[in-house]
């Protein structure tokens, strides 16, 4: 009886560690770093989520004409994504203004979904109580197959009397109890309880470009990370039955799917004021549009992400700097791409931070920063692609009739929010 309702999702990443380490040899500086690189926590919805009940909500528009007019159901999806990157590289002093880098990153992918949706239950239509809607519906279709069996007998009874009108009429009513025994077969099924949990794995090389110039008070700097082609195998485990739902599909046990990073362009650029203020500014460009996603929903977006970057630094001594920065991230979201299981929206977001040079040889900066998210929303009618569970159910012809009526019609209102701490140190040798 709602008109709204909310699935709330904590993600949780206590710590996202990193590590860097670079030598410097004449002209040459050989680098190496270590970092999640994507995904890097837990997310549980513990309520489950908006296209999972969706399916449920419909029970009582396909069980009106029985008398149902309720549902409940018990939900729950969890999902971890970790991307670990291996990145090795060298970087070159050109002249003394100009510099060049070439490298490269592993990454292992490594997730896991694990989510249910169970017991499902529907208002009896003759006690009012809450019974389970698969043995309801199974229950219905025996009555039904029941009585097109009847009826059938009596067809064929009535055409060897010689009574060909009202056989007719028996052979009619029957294919109407056979068509009814169909949609309660496929509504039990429907009605079972679903269980995901699958785990994915995969590989992927990214090569690295960079340039760097340096003249007079400006430094320059351009970065270029190649697509990172991943597939990631699937394991499941009880995965058939989620089977059924076609957003679980792409977690069918023994697929492989298309996951890939896509390419980066970034460009920055630093103003030394004076020589304790520095400023700069970035920009930063995702091909999203051209790294393959499974069912090739990357078409789906209008364009890449972009994200606008500035920021300030400021030596307060010889030995304490602070700084402050402001990132704006732009997605080429659509609503046929967006999906409650995982998604993205545009935000802007602000940090501080203090070094503090605790020793000669040890630095420790410690940061913080709070991103401001916008609201997506979006307003379909074959919400979460409902239509098609209920042409499975009642036919094409019934489901096209609802999707047009505008009884299938539903809104998402999507958002986020996020705070994060940082703490580093700095070791020179």
């Amino acid at each position: 009886g709602e008109s709204s309702k909310l699935f709330k999702g904590d993600a949780k990443a206590p710590v996202v560690p990193s590590l860097q380490a670079a030598y410097n040899r004449g002209r040459w500086s050989y680098s190496f770093n270590f970092a999640i690189g994507g995904g890097g926590g837990k997310c549980a919805f513990e309520d489950g989520l908006g296209s999972f009940e969706s399916q449920a909500a419909l029970l009582p528009l396909l069980g009106s004409e029985m008398g149902i007019n309720s549902y409940s159901l018990d939900s729950y999806m969890r999902g971890r994504q970790y991307y670990y990157g291996f990145q090795i590289g060298a970087a070159y002093k050109i002249t003394d203004n100009l510099s060049a880098f070439v490298g490269g990153r592993l990454v292992y992918a490594t997730t896991n979904y694990y989510g249910y949706v169970k017991n499902i239950s529907v208002n009896n239509p003759v006690g009012g109580e809450m019974v389970g809607a698969s043995a309801l519906f199974a229950g219905q279709m025996a009555s039904y197959l029941e009585q097109a069996g009847q009826l059938t007998a009596a067809a064929e009874q009535a055409a060897a009397a010689g009574n060909q009108d009202l056989a007719q009429q028996y052979a009619e009513l029957a294919q109407k109890a056979g068509a009814a025994a169909k949609q309660m077969g496929t509504l039990a099924v429907a009605t079972e309880d679903v269980t995901l949990n699958c785990d994915q794995t995969g590989w992927g090389f990214t090569p690295i470009i960079g340039l760097d110039y340096k003249i007079g008070k400006f430094n320059f700097g351009a970065k270029y990370e190649f697509k990172t082609k991943i597939r990631l195998d699937n394991r499941a485990a009880n995965s058939e039955s989620a089977e059924r739902l076609a957003m679980l599909d792409k977690f069918r046990d023994g697929r492989t799917v298309k996951e890939d990073i896509p390419a980066l362009l970034t460009l920055g650029a630093q103003y030394e004021i004076l020589p304790s203020l520095r400023i700069m500014t970035g920009y930063h460009h995702y091909f999203d549009k051209q790294a393959s996603q499974e069912g090739d929903s990357q078409e789906l977006l209008e364009s890449g992400s972009r994200e606008i970057l500035a920021g300030v630094e400021y030596d307060i001594t010889d030995r304490v700097q602070a700084s402050a920065g402001w990132q704006n991230t732009h997605y080429g979201l659509t609503d046929e791409y967006m999906k409650d299981m995982s998604f993205n929206v545009s935000s802007n977001s602000l940090g501080v931070g203090l070094g503090i040079q605790a020793t000669k040889r040890i630095k420790v900066n410690v940061a913080y920063f709070h991103t401001f998210y916008k609201d997506y929303n979006r307003t379909t009618n074959d919400y979460n692609g409902i239509g098609a569970t209920v042409a499975t159910a009642a036919g094409q012809a019934t489901a096209d009739a609802l999707v047009a009526s505008g009884m299938l019609k539903g809104s998402d209102s999507f958002t986020r929010t996020n705070k994060v701490f940082g703490l580093g140190i700095d070791f020179s040798f």
